[in-house]
C-alpha cells in the first residue's frame, strides 16, 4: 500500500497549513505531510500556500510584505470559516516544534529565483540540524531554478520535482536535477510513467487524490505515495502503512 501524506495538514478537515490542520492529520494515524513556505520579509519560513494573503486570511498584501512576527499573529481560517477557532498562520519552526510526531515532511518551496533559493535552502538546513531532522525532510519546488541550485551548492536534503502540467518529461527533468522524488498531479500519472521513474529510482508521490475511487485504482497502480486532503478517509481505506 502506499504511503498517506496529509495535503497541507488535513486540508479538508481544518483550515490549511494551520497547526490544527496538521493535528487533524496526526490524529488519523498519518505521520507524513506535505505543505508549503514561502518567505517572510525577515526572511523567515512561513507555512503557506499563497504567495498573498487572502484567501487563507481574507487580507490584503503578499507575505513577503510583513515579517514573521506579523504573520504568525493572522487568522488563516478565511477559507474554511465554519472552523470554531482561530488559527494563526505557523512558521516552519513552529510547525517543527509542536508536531515532532512527523515521520517525514514535503516541504513545496514555492517561491524560485535565484537568491530566493540560497536563502530558503539555507534556512531549511538550519531548522534540519536544529530539530535533527536529516532523514525526515524532502525539498520539492515546481522551480527549476530551486531544484538546480540545491543539486549545484551540494544541498545534503533529498529533492523532488512539483510537476502540474508534463509539458517536459518530468522524469527526465527530475534526474536532470538529482531529484529523489517526483511529484505528480494525478492526471498525469500513467502506468507507464511511473513504471519509468520508479524504474529510475524515483518515488513517486501524486496529488490531490480525495476520491475513493480514484485512491483504490494509484494504489493498485503502484505509485509510492498519495497526497490527500482527506488522511482521515485514506487511512480508512488503505490503512496506516506508516
Amino acid at each position: 500500500m502506499p504511503l498517506i501524506y496529509g495535503h497541507r495538514g488535513a486540508r479538508a478537515e481544518a483550515p490549511e497549513n494551520t497547526l490544527p490542520s496538521f493535528r487533524k492529520a496526526l490524529e488519523a494515524g498519518v505521520t507524513r505531510v506535505e505543505l508549503d513556505l514561502h518567505l517572510s520579509a525577515d526572511q523567515q519560513l512561513i507555512v503557506i500556500h499563497d504567495p498573498t494573503l487572502r484567501r487563507t486570511t481574507g487580507l490584503g498584501g503578499k507575505v513577503a510584505q510583513h515579517p514573521a512576527t506579523h504573520l504568525t499573529r493572522l487568522d488563516a481560517r478565511h477559507a474554511l470559516p465554519d472552523w470554531p477557532e482561530p488559527c494563526l498562520i505557523p512558521s516552519l519552526e513552529q510547525l517543527f516544534e509542536s508536531c515532532p510526531e512527523f515521520e517525514h515532511y514535503q516541504l513545496e518551496v514555492k517561491s524560485g529565483s535565484q537568491s530566493q533559493s540560497r536563502l530558503v535552502i539555507d534556512a531549511i538546513l538550519r531548522l534540519v540540524e536544529r530539530f535533527e531532522l536529516h532523514n525526515k525532510v524532502t525539498i520539492t519546488s515546481s522551480s527549476r531554478i530551486l531544484l538546480r541550485y540545491a543539486h549545484d551548492s551540494g544541498c545534503p536534503l533529498p529533492t523532488g520535482l512539483v510537476e502540474e502540467y508534463g509539458l517536459l518529461d518530468p522524469v527526465k527533468s527530475a534526474l536532470r536535477y538529482g531529484c529523489q522524488m517526483l511529484v505528480l498531479n494525478w492526471t498525469l500519472c500513467s502506468p507507464a510513467l511511473l513504471a519509468r521513474a520508479q524504474a529510475s529510482g524515483l518515488h513517486v508521490s501524486v496529488w490531490t487524490v480525495n476520491d475513493l475511487d480514484l485512491m483504490q485504482r494509484l494504489a493498485q497502480m503502484g505509485v509510492d505515495s498519495i497526497i490527500t486532503d482527506v488522511p482521515s478517509q485514506a487511512v480508512r481505506l488503505l490503512g496506516n502503512s506508516g
